[in-house]
């Protein structure tokens, strides 16, 4: 039994080049993490979904609202994935498992063992089987176990939590959750430690990598490759900044909404771009960015883009 296997999480993860952590979990610098808190879902999702990762979000409910009564952030859920994956209990294999975490040193419940691993700003992701009634992973005392290890972290547990008053009081975690229920974590096994974790059924279902960095909001929460990160912050920065321009040129009638939406902008477009970023005080934070990209696609044509941006 293969659990929490360095090997086979370096292998699927082979596209990350940079730095791993000791489990072999892909480790993105913590200066992504930290530019993710000032970018939205939006902004996120869309260099995913064009490059094929159609199936990385996924819709939940979150122990703490994203945003205060005033409009200003309360929590985001930011981190690098810890996965787990478990399945209902059956007397064979369960034998089978305890024997593999006393070999391994592991003490207490199968979900005890996956905290236990934490570092700081992980995030643990949980695949509980949609299961609510005794699939409780998280209550009052393993969320501040979350809050101690990981500092930032949290949880999105696709099954249930209890003591949700408990975990209310726990400062600086977030944790998103399927549903409430009384009842303690019973009758389950663990099948997948740092494995693939699938959250949701059917269409609405979301993939997870160990190493994942994840982006939790108000809407749900985003599972982002990786290897696709720099490049994602980069292109959210983009984003931001072609918003406030392009808001400013469809007020000023310089533009229609047609073109600003479209995936490609002219160079006459990125031109004046260009000047807004270097004149305009709103433009100072996006001056280090590198539009080569953009003039190429202008240049030489998009085929992608046969509609308006997503």
């Amino acid at each position: 039994m293969r659990l929490n296997d360095r090997d086979d999480i370096i292998s699927m993860t082979a596209q990350w080049k940079g730095e791993r952590f000791p489990d072999g979990r892909p480790k993105v610098a913590d200066r992504y993490l930290d530019a993710l808190y000032q970018m939205t879902l939006e902004e996120l999702w869309k260099p995913i979904f064009v490059k094929g990762y159609e199936n990385q979000f996924i819709a939940m409910k979150s122990l703490h609202p994203e945003f205060k009564e005033d409009g200003t952030v309360n929590k985001k859920l930011v981190g690098r994935a810890v996965t787990a994956v478990y399945a209902p209990t059956r007397p064979d294999y369960f034998e089978t498992m305890m024997e593999t975490a006393k070999e391994r040193g592991w003490h207490g419940t199968p979900n005890q063992w996956i905290l236990d691993s934490l570092t700081e700003r992980d995030v643990i992701v949980i695949d509980m089987y949609d299961k609510v009634f005794k699939g409780t992973f998280l209550g009052g005392n393993l969320t501040t176990a979350v809050k101690s290890r990981t500092k930032t972290g949290g949880a999105v547990i696709w099954g249930g939590i209890r003591d949700i008053e408990q975990m209310h009081k726990v400062p600086d975690v977030q944790v998103y959750y399927r549903g409430v229920d009384p009842t303690p974590i019973r009758d389950f096994v663990l099948t997948g430690f740092n494995t693939p974790a699938r959250l949701g059924d059917g269409r609405e279902a979301a993939i997870c990598l160990p190493g994942d960095v994840v982006y939790g909001c108000s809407g749900g929460v985003l599972f982002i490759p990786p290897q696709l990160v720099e490049e994602v912050v980069d292109g959210g920065a983009k984003t931001q900044v072609k918003d406030l321009f392009g808001f400013e040129m469809i007020t000023l009638n310089r533009f229609t909404t047609a073109q600003i939406d479209k995936n490609t902008w002219t160079e006459e477009m990125l031109d004046l771009l260009m000047e807004f970023i270097r004149t305009d005080p709103r433009g100072e934070p996006y001056r280090e960015l590198d539009w080569s990209r953009e003039y190429r696609l202008a240049r030489e044509g998009d085929p992608t883009d046969t509609q308006s941006a997503l």
